[in-house]
C-alpha cells in the first residue's frame, strides 16, 4: 500500500506534471516548413534565386529545422542574409557535383561500433544524437545513418568496454547530431560512466545548440557540467558574427562561470563568411567573450551543399588575408579533414 503522503505526491505531480526546460519549448516550435521560415523573415519566395518549388525540393532531401531565437537574429528582408543562407533549403541542393559525397570523410571505415567513431588514436567520438536543434544546410553529416548509430544501453555498454580496453584513449568527443540535444540526466549519466575510465582525461562537447538556442544553458546544465573530475571543453559552433547576441553571451558566461574551457570552429562558407572582414570580426568578438577561435575548416565536399564550397587557393588567400589583420592567436588555423590521415591537415599557406 502507499503511503498517503506519497500518493498525495504521486497525484501531484500526475495533475501538474513538471514543466520542460525552456529549450525544449522552444525546440518545439522551432519552424520546420521553408515557406514559413520566408514569411517570418519577411521575404516572398517567389522573389529568391530558389522559388517555392526548390525551396521544397530541398527540404525533402533534408528537413527544415530552425529555432525561432536564431531567426531573430537575422535581417529581415534580406534574402542573402548570411544566417538565413545557412538554412533556407536551395534547388541546387538536388544537384550532383563529382567529388561531393554522402561520406565525404569516409566516417563509415572508422565506425568500429554503433555510435563510434574511432578516427585519431588518443581520441574518440561518441555520436550521442542523432538529433540538432538546427539543420544546417551544409552539415557533412547529413546523410549520416543515425539510425544504425543510436546508442541505447547495450551500445554504450559495448563503447565503454571498448575504451577501457585502449588505454591510448584519453579524450571523448561527444558529438551528433548535437550532443545537447540529449537530456541532462542522460547526459550526467553517461558522463558519470565515462568518468570511471581511469586513463580518460577530457571530455569534450561539440555543439551549435547554445548559439541557436542559448537558453540550452541552463542549471540543469550546469549541474552536471561543473561536477566529476574530467576537464571539460565545449567547442561552440559560430560561422558569422551576427549570430552573437546578448543572450548568447551570457550563455558563454556561465559556462565559462563554472570553468568550461570554450573554443570556437565555423565552416568557410560561400556567400556566408568567405571575406576576411568579416572573420576578422568574428575572431574579435569571440575573443571579446573568452571563446578562443580554433578552427576554420574548408569545406567537407557532402553531396547536396556544393554551392557553399570555396576553392583551397581562395581560402589560402583568404587566411592570409587574415593574419596580416589579427594577432597570431586570434587566427583560427585553416584545416581540412583528408580520410585516414592521423589529423587535421593545414592548409595555410600557398606557395
Amino acid at each position: 500500500m502507499i503511503p498517503k503522503t506519497q500518493a498525495s505526491n504521486h497525484l501531484a505531480l500526475a495533475e501538474n506534471p513538471p514543466s520542460p526546460p525552456l529549450w525544449v519549448t522552444e525546440l518545439r516550435q522551432a519552424i520546420r516548413d521553408p515557406l514559413e521560415l520566408c514569411r517570418e523573415v519577411g521575404l516572398d519566395p517567389q522573389t529568391l534565386d530558389t522559388p517555392a518549388e526548390g525551396l521544397q525540393a530541398g527540404h525533402q532531401l533534408f528537413q527544415t529545422l530552425v529555432p525561432r531565437p536564431f531567426i531573430q537574429r537575422m535581417q529581415k528582408g534580406d534574402p542573402k542574409d548570411p544566417l538565413l543562407l545557412q538554412v533556407l533549403p536551395q534547388s541546387r541542393e538536388t544537384q550532383h557535383w563529382p567529388g561531393f559525397t554522402q561520406d565525404p570523410l569516409e566516417e563509415a571505415s572508422a565506425n568500429p561500433l554503433p555510435g563510434l567513431i574511432h578516427k585519431y588514436s588518443s581520441r574518440v567520438l561518441l555520436t550521442l544524437a542523432g538529433s540538432c536543434a538546427v539543420n544546417c544546410r551544409y552539415c557533412f553529416r547529413r546523410h549520416f545513418p543515425y539510425a544504425e548509430n543510436s546508442l541505447g544501453q547495450e551500445a554504450l555498454d559495448r563503447i565503454l568496454d571498448y575504451l577501457n580496453r585502449d588505454s591510448r584513449i584519453n579524450e571523448v568527443i561527444l558529438s551528433g547530431g548535437d550532443p545537447l540535444a540529449t537530456s541532462d540526466k542522460r547526459l550526467a549519466s553517461v558522463v558519470k560512466k565515462l568518468e570511471s575510465i581511469p586513463h580518460l582525461k577530457r571530455l569534450r562537447i561539440h555543439t551549435r545548440l547554445p548559439v541557436v538556442l542559448p537558453s540550452r544553458v541552463d542549471t540543469r546544465l550546469l549541474d552536471w557540467l561543473s561536477s566529476g573530475r574530467l576537464d571539460k571543453v565545449m567547442v561552440i559552433h559560430i560561422n558569422h558574427p551576427n549570430e552573437i547576441d546578448t543572450s548568447l553571451e551570457a550563455a558563454l558566461a556561465d559556462l565559462r562561470g563554472i570553468g568550461v574551457t570554450l573554443f570556437n570552429q565555423s565552416v568557410l562558407l560561400r556567400g556566408v563568411n568567405d571575406d576576411p572582414e568579416i572573420l576578422a570580426e568574428l575572431s574579435e568578438k569571440l575573443f571579446s567573450l573568452k571563446v578562443l577561435p580554433y578552427y576554420l575548416h574548408a569545406f567537407d565536399p557532402v553531396e547536396g551543399a556544393a554551392h557553399f564550397a570555396l576553392e583551397d587557393t581562395a581560402a589560402q588567400q583568404l587566411y592570409q588575408q587574415l593574419l596580416a589583420r589579427l594577432p597570431g592567436y586570434l587566427v583560427p588555423r585553416l584545416v581540412r579533414e583528408f580520410p585516414d590521415r592521423p589529423s587535421k591537415t593545414p592548409l595555410g599557406w600557398s606557395f
